[in-house]
């Protein structure tokens, strides 16, 4: 697979964060750091205006943050387990799995495609614990990839 959705290097285990904002930036600090990102702030800047629309936090502990920009360089999810979770606004509390779709902006509906895919798999209560249970990010990176890339 030439580009994996999701590697190693673009996973928190145990993210500490007070804020989404926070847990935001350190995944797309991740991202940038993996070359898959070309533009930090203006990037912070597309899943912000996102969120103010529609926040992403959903039920089960779940946050999927999301934004298409032309400052991704290849779709990827860039993911975080954090053990005392960060408030996205669900109605069930604070999201302890955070995943950040990024997409680049010409890619048609390619972050459609994988915020389908990622919310039809994090329904799946045994697959939120596998992610949950894992501490090595890239036995985690691996799992996302194989359940959400096509």
């Amino acid at each position: 697979m030439a580009n994996p959705i999701t590697t190693a290097d673009i996973v928190i285990i145990d993210l500490q964060a007070s804020s989404k904002e926070d847990a935001v930036r350190a995944l797309a600090e991740k991202l940038l750091a993996a070359g898959r990102l070309t533009g930090l702030d203006e990037y912070l800047a597309a899943v912000a205006a996102r969120e103010e629309h529609f926040p992403t936090g959903i039920e089960g502990g779940i946050a999927i943050p999301h934004a298409q920009s032309d400052l991704v360089t290849v779709p990827t999810v860039a993911v975080a387990t954090s053990s005392t979770g960060v408030d996205f606004g669900a109605e069930d509390g604070p999201s302890n799995l955070i995943f950040l779709i990024a997409a680049p902006a010409s890619g048609e509906n390619t972050h459609l495609e994988i915020l389908a895919a990622l919310a039809r798999k994090v329904m799946h209560e045994d697959f939120r614990d596998l992610l949950r249970s894992q501490t090595d990010p890239a036995a985690l990176a691996e799992i996302v990839t194989k359940e959400v890339q096509a």
